[in-house]
C-alpha cells in the first residue's frame, strides 16, 4: 500500500459492465523501438509513439526545458500497428535552433478534438468535447510527455502555481502547456558500467527497504552535494554490506511528482516524498541525481548500481504500474489532468467505466492503469526490461500488484493468478524469475493487495512471484501486542515461523516466496510499532502533518517502559530473521528510527523522515544486535530452506528437519496447538539436513508476560546447547548476541532455562 495522498479530490462512480479482453499479449521486449532515439551515428533522431485513436500527432522540439516556445514541430505519419513516426536529422534540428539537448513533446488530435488548420496554441478551434462516447480525451493545447522518454526534464509539480493548467474542462482546456510541461530528452549512447550482477539465490537474501533520498540526506560523512542522491546512496554500499544486507529495495526512483517538495521547507502541502505518483516509467528521477545534465541521472544511477554490485548487494526498485500521476477526475467527467498517456490514447492506457466516461478505481487514486491492454502491458514489460537490462536492476517490488492481474479492461475488475495474458504472467514469461538455486533471472516481489473487492490476494500470486506476507506481519504483531485481546494460537505462529506453507506450498511455491516483515515504509517504524498506541499524524513539521494512515496498527507502547519497547523491537527483528522465508526490514529499523508515531509520512521530506546516522548507545546496541542476528542467519543455511521443512514424528526421534516443542520440552498435542491461551513455543532444526555448520538450532519464544521455564530437548549426540542470544532486558548491551565461539554453555537434554516474559532464546548445538 501507499499513502492516502490524493492528486484529485472528487470521487468516481464505478459502474458495472462487460469485460473487454485484449488479444493475446505481444511477445518480445522493445520490439516497437518507441521513444525519441538517435541513430547509431547520432546523425538523426527518430520519434515513435503509439496511438490507435489519434487522427494527427506532431512532435514539438525545444532548446530549453521550460520558459520558451518550441523551435520547430514535425508531423508524424501513422504506420503499421498504430505507430506514429518521423525522422529528423540533427542538422535540421540544429538549423532550427536546437543545438544542444533535444527536448521534445507531442501534441495529438482525435475524434473529440479534430485537427483544424486554423488551430493555434491556446485556442479552442476544432474542439468538440472534453471526452467523447469512446473515452477519447485529446487536447492539442496540452504538450504530452513521451511515455517512452528515457529521461524527463522536470516534473509537473512546478513551484509557480500552474499545476492546474494541465487539466481539461471549460476553465483550462484552452490553456497551452508548451512552456511549462515536462519534456522528454533524447539521450546519446551511454557506456557506464553496472558491474556484475549478483546471482545469489533469493532464499539467501536479506532485504533492506529504504528511501533513496532519505538514506543519506542527513549523513554528514558524505559531501553535501551528494547527500540524498544516487551518488550518495552508492557511497553507503559498504555500510549496508557490513550490516549484512544483501539486497537494497529503494522506494520509487522513476520520475515522479516531487520537484516542489522543498519549495516551502516547513510545509507538506502537495508534497510527495515517497514518490508513488509516476510521471514516466523509464526515466530515473532527476531530483535524486547530483548530475542534472542530460544523461546525468542515467549515468549516476548506473554508477550507484555498480557500487552495490561491487559490494555483492542486489538492487531492487519499488515500481508503480497500477496508476499514474495523471490522476483521476478533478471535479467532473470533463476535468482530468492531461500531460502524457491520457492525451495520447486514454482507453488504451487507463481502465475506464463501462460507459467510457469515468475511471475504474482499485488504487485509491481514483483511476487504474489499464494493465490488461496489450499496448499498456508492452509499456510495463519494456520499461521493466530497460531497468533490468540497461540500468542494472536485479528485482522489482510492485505496488498494489493485484491490479496487474486484472483480466478485463473497462467496467470491471477480475483478478486471475493463472491467466497467461495478465501483466503478472507476461512479466515472468518474458523475464523469468531467478532459479531457486541462484543464477541469472529476476527477483519478482508483489504487494499482494490493493483496494476494493477481489484485490486482497495474499498467497494467490502466480509461480515465480514472491509476496509481502501481510499475514505473517499481522500474526506476529497480534501475538506481541494484543495478547488476551486477539486470539493467536501456537499453530498460527508455527505456520508463519516455518515459511507459511498454507499460503505458498499449495501452488508449488516455496518458503522464499514469503517476504517476512514486521514493518514497511507505509506504517509505523519498528520502534514506533512498540512505542505508540495510536497514530499521531496531525503534529507539526517536521513530524507532520500527514493525512491518511491506518487506524488499525496492531501496536502497543509496552506500558510506556522504554526497556520493554527495545526488547519488543529485538523480538520482532529476531523472529523475522529466524523464520523461513526472506526477511525484510526498513531502513533505520536497525537503529530504532522513530517518526514520532506518524504512520503515514509520505509527504515528509524532512530530517524527521531521513535516516539519522548519529547514534545513541541504545541505538548503537540495537544496530549491533541486528548486524549479529543477520550474520547468524547468513551463517546457517538451516534458516534458509529451499523447500518447506519436513516435520518429525513428534517423539524426539529426529525423523524430520524441524521439531516443535512446548516449553516443557514435549511435542504439542492438538489441544495445545489450537489453544490461544498458550503463549510459549519452541522449535529445533536439524542442521545436518542442510549441511549446516551447526548440528542443530533451537529457538524458544515466550510470548507470555511472565517468566516461563523451558526444558531443552536433546541436542545431537556428543553435542551441548550454547546460548547465542536471549532478548531479555537483563542481557541488553553490545554483546547481547554472542559472536561465534563466545556462546555460553547451557547443557544437554533436560536442561532448564528460565526465559523472562516476552523474550526470544536462540541456542546452537556444538
Amino acid at each position: 500500500m501507499r499513502s492516502f495522498w490524493r492528486v484529485t479530490l472528487a470521487a468516481v462512480l464505478v459502474t458495472a459492465g462487460l469485460a473487454l479482453v485484449s488479444p493475446a499479449a505481444q511477445a518480445g521486449i522493445d520490439t516497437q523501438a518507441l521513444g525519441g532515439r538517435y541513430d547509431a551515428t547520432a546523425s538523426n533522431v527518430t520519434f515513435r509513439v503509439y496511438s490507435s485513436r489519434a487522427t494527427r500527432i506532431a512532435v514539438y522540439v525545444y532548446a530549453a526545458a521550460t520558459g520558451a516556445q518550441e523551435k520547430a514541430s514535425y508531423v508524424l505519419t501513422k504506420g503499421t500497428g498504430d505507430i506514429w513516426a518521423t525522422t529528423v536529422s540533427t542538422a535540421t534540428l540544429q538549423s532550427a535552433g536546437v543545438t544542444g539537448t533535444v527536448y521534445y513533446g507531442y501534441r495529438a488530435w482525435g475524434p473529440n478534438w479534430p485537427y483544424s488548420a486554423s488551430w493555434t496554441k491556446g485556442s479552442s478551434t476544432g474542439f468538440v468535447a472534453d471526452v467523447d462516447a469512446s473515452g477519447n480525451r485529446f487536447n492539442p493545447n496540452k504538450l504530452l510527455l513521451d511515455p517512452y522518454a528515457r529521461e524527463v526534464s522536470h516534473d509537473t509539480a512546478l513551484p509557480d502555481g500552474v499545476a492546474s493548467d494541465y487539466s481539461s474542462g471549460p476553465t483550462k482546456r484552452a490553456v497551452d502547456t508548451g512552456t511549462i510541461a515536462p519534456k522528454g530528452l533524447v539521450l546519446a549512447a551511454d557506456a557506464t558500467s553496472i558491474g556484475t550482477k549478483p546471482t545469489r539465490a533469493f532464499k539467501d537474501d536479506v532485504v533492506y527497504e529504504v528511501h533513496l533520498r532519505g538514506l543519506t540526506k542527513s549523513d554528514t560523512s558524505i559531501a553535501a552535494a551528494y547527500r540524498g542522491t544516487y551518488k550518495g546512496a552508492g557511497l553507503k554500499a559498504a555500510a549496508l554490506a557490513s550490516l549484512g544486507v544483501t539486497a537494497v529495495e529503494f522506494l520509487p526512483v522513476q520520475e515522479t511528482q516531487n520537484d516542489a517538495n522543498d519549495t516551502n521547507p516547513t510545509s507538506t502541502s502537495g508534497d510527495n516524498y515517497w514518490g508513488y505518483m509516476t510521471e514516466n516509467y523509464f526515466a530515473p528521477d532527476r531530483r535524486y541525481s547530483s548530475d542534472k545534465t542530460a544523461g546525468g541521472p542515467t549515468k549516476e544511477f548506473k554508477a550507484m548500481i555498480k557500487a552495490y554490485h561491487d559490494a555483492g548487494i542486489k538492487v531492487y526498485i519499488d515500481v508503480v504500474y497500477n496508476h499514474t500521476a495523471e490522476g483521476g477526475p478533478i471535479t467532473d467527467k470533463n476535468t482530468y489532468n492531461i500531460f502524457s498517456w491520457r492525451g495520447l490514447d486514454n482507453p488504451t492506457y487507463y481502465s475506464l467505466t463501462s460507459d467510457m466516461q469515468g475511471s475504474m478505481d482499485n488504487t485509491g487514486l481514483l483511476h487504474n492503469y489499464n494493465t490488461r491492454n496489450t499496448v499498456a502491458q508492452n509499456l510495463i514489460v519494456d520499461s521493466v526490461a530497460y531497468w533490468k537490462n540497461t540500468l542494472g536492476v536485479d528485482g522489482f517490488r510492485f505496488d498494489l500488484a493485484p491490479v496487474l492481474g486484472n483480466t478485463c479492461q473497462h467496467g470491471c475488475f477480475t483478478y486471475s493468478r493463472t491467466d497467461p495474458n495478465t501483466a503478472l504472467n507476461r512479466l515472468t514469461t518474458e523475464m523469468p524469475a531467478r532459479p531457486a538455486g541462484g543464477g541469472s533471472g529476476v527477483d519478482w516481489i508483489a504487494e499482494p493487495w490493493a483496494l476494493g473487492a477481489g484485490t486482497y490476494q495474499v498467497g494467490n500470486f502466480p509461480a515465480g512471484w514472491a509476496e509481502w506476507n501481510g499475514i505473517y506481519r499481522d500474526t506476529i504483531r497480534r501475538d506481541q501486542n494484543k495478547m488476551g485481546v486477539d486470539a493467536v494460537t501456537p499453530s498460527d505462529l508455527a505456520t508463519r515461523f516455518a515459511g507459511s506453507s498454507d499460503l505458498y506450498g499449495d501452488d508449488g511455491r516455496k518458503p522464499f516466496h514469503s517476504i517476512d516483515f514486521m514493518v514497511v515504509h507505509d506504517g509505523f517504524t519498528l520502534k514506533d510499532l512498540y512505542s505508540c498506541n495510536a497514530k499521531n499524524n496531525g503534529q507539526a513539521w517536521p513530524y507532520g502533518p500527514s493525512d491518511g494512515g491506518s487506524d488499525d496498527n496492531i501496536s502497543w507502547d509496552q506500558g510506556g517502559v522504554a526497556a520493554d519497547q527495545r526488547k519488543a523491537a529485538r523480538n520482532g527483528m529476531a523472529l523475522v530473521l529466524l523464520s523461513g522465508g526472506v526477511p525484510m526490514f526498513t531502513g533505520g529499523d536497525e537503529t530504532l528510527r522513530s517518526v514520532n508515531c506518524n504512520n503515514n509520512p509520505y509527504n515528509l521530506d524532512s530530517s524527521a523522515n531521513w535516516l539519522d546516522w548519529s547514534l545513541t548507545t541504545d541505538e548503537s546496541n540495537f544496530q549491533t544486535f541486528t548486524q549479529r542476528m543477520v550474520a547468524f542467519r547468513k551463517a546457517h543455511p538451516a534458516l534458509r530452506p529451499a523447500n518447506f521443512y519436513t516435520a518429525s514424528d513428534g517423539n524426539g526421534n529426529g525423523l524430520g528437519q524441524l521439531e516443535w516443542f512446548t516449553a516443557a520440552g514435549v511435542a504439542p498435542d492438538g489441544a495445545y496447538w489450537g489453544d490461544a491461551n498458550n503463549h510459549a513455543l519452541a522449535w529445533r532444526i536439524d542442521g545436518t539436513e542442510f549441511g549446516d555448520s551447526a548440528a542443530a538450532l533451537y529457538t524458544g519464544y515466550n510470548g507470555w508476560s511472565g517468566d516461563v521455564t523451558f526444558t531443552l530437548p536433546a541436542p545431537p549426540a556428543g553435542k551441548s546447547w550454547y546460548r547465542v542470544t536471549d532478548t531479555s532486558t537483563w542481557a541488553e548491551g553490545s554483546g547481547q548476541v554472542a559472536t561465534p565461539g563466545t556462546e555460553a554453555l547451557l547443557g544437554g537434554a533436560g536442561t532448564t532455562y528460565v526465559l523472562h516474559g516476552r523474550a526470544v532464546l536462540l541456542l546452537i548445538a556444538k
